[in-house]
C-alpha cells in the first residue's frame, strides 16, 4: 500500500498543489553517483582507508561530505571496489562555482605519522560541466579514486529513508536507485550490506524535475537466491510517497520525500 501526504515545510506550501507546484522550482545540482578506488599501492589484498571528501557551494558554505571517515573507523576496501559513500547530507546546489575538497588515507600501522597519503587537494566545478554522466579520476601520490558524476540542470532534492524494523534474522540488502538523465538511464548503488538489527539509511539525490526515480531492494539470505522488490517516485509530485514491504525476516519502510533545493 502506498501513502502519499504532502510534509509541512518551511518554504510553505507547494501552489497551487503540490503536483503542479510554481512556489518550489529546481535548480542546477551535482548529483554523485560512485567512489571507486581506481588505483592503490598494493594491487591485491585489502587496504584501509579514512579521510574526507566534500563540497562546498553557495548555500551556506560549509562542508557537505559525500565520504567521511575516521582514522579509527576507516573503509575496508580493495582496488577496483566501490567505496560506500557517507552523503551527502542535503543535494550540492551549482548557483555558482562549487569546490570539491578531498583528503584521504591510507592507514598502515598503530602511528598515523606512517600512514600513506591517497589523494589530497581541491577541485572546482561549475555550470559547465557535462550533463551526461561521466567519469572523473583524482590522482594522488599513492593510488587514485574514480568519481562518477554529473550536471543535473533542473534538479529536485529527493531524500530517500529506508527504515528497517521488525527484524526477525539477518539477511542481506542491496538498495539501487534508477534516474534518467538526459534519455539515459543510470543506476547507482546506495547501499550494499548485512541487515541484523533495527536500522534507518538516508540519501539524498539530485532527481530531474518530473522524472520517475526508481528503486530496487534486493533482499537474500544465506543458501537462498535474492527477492526483488521495486518502487517508483515521480519528482513532479513535491511531498512524500511511502512504500511498506512485509517480508518474513523484516518490515522495510521506503519514504521519499521530493522538495525544492533552495
Amino acid at each position: 500500500m502506498i501513502e502519499m501526504k504532502l510534509e509541512k515545510r518551511s518554504k510553505g506550501p507547494c501552489l497551487p498543489h503540490e503536483e503542479y507546484c510554481v512556489r518550489h522550482l529546481p535548480c542546477p545540482m551535482i548529483q554523485i553517483f560512485s567512489l571507486r578506488l581506481a588505483k592503490a599501492p598494493v594491487s591485491s589484498g585489502p587496504i584501509q582507508l579514512y579521510g574526507y571528501m566534500a563540497t562546498r557551494d553557495d548555500m551556506d558554505g560549509l562542508l557537505n561530505y559525500v565520504f567521511n571517515r575516521s582514522r579509527d573507523n576507516p573503509l575496508i576496501v580493495e582496488q577496483g571496489s566501490h567505496m560506500e559513500m557517507t552523503g551527502p547530507k542535503r543535494g550540492i546546489l551549482v548557483l555558482s562555482d562549487v569546490l570539491m575538497e578531498f583528503d584521504m588515507r591510507i592507514k598502515t600501522g598503530e602511528k598515523e605519522e606512517h600512514d600513506l597519503q591517497l589523494i589530497d587537494g581541491v577541485v572546482v566545478f561549475s555550470q559547465r560541466i557535462s550533463t551526461r554522466p561521466f567519469t572523473l579520476r583524482y590522482n594522488g601520490t599513492n593510488g587514485a579514486v574514480d568519481m562518477g558524476l554529473t550536471l543535473v540542470d533542473a534538479g529536485m532534492e529527493t531524500t530517500i529513508e529506508v527504515i528497517v524494523s521488525e527484524v526477525q534474522r539477518a539477511f542481506h540488502l542491496s538498495l539501487s536507485s534508477f534516474v534518467s538523465f538526459t534519455e539515459e538511464l543510470q543506476e547507482f548503488q546506495l547501499f550494499h550490506g548485512t541487515i541484523g538489527e533495527l536500522v534507518t539509511k538516508r540519501y539524498v539525490v539530485a532527481v530531474p524535475m518530473e522524472t520517475v526515480m526508481h528503486l530496487k531492494l534486493k533482499v537474500g539470505e544465506k543458501g537462498s537466491g535474492d527477492a526483488a522488490h521495486y518502487c517508483s517516485f515521480n519528482s513532479k509530485h513535491h511531498g512524500c510517497v511511502h512504500r511498506e514491504i512485509k517480508l518474513d525476516m523484516a518490515t522495510i519502510l521506503v519514504k521519499v520525500t521530493v522538495s525544492a533545493p533552495l
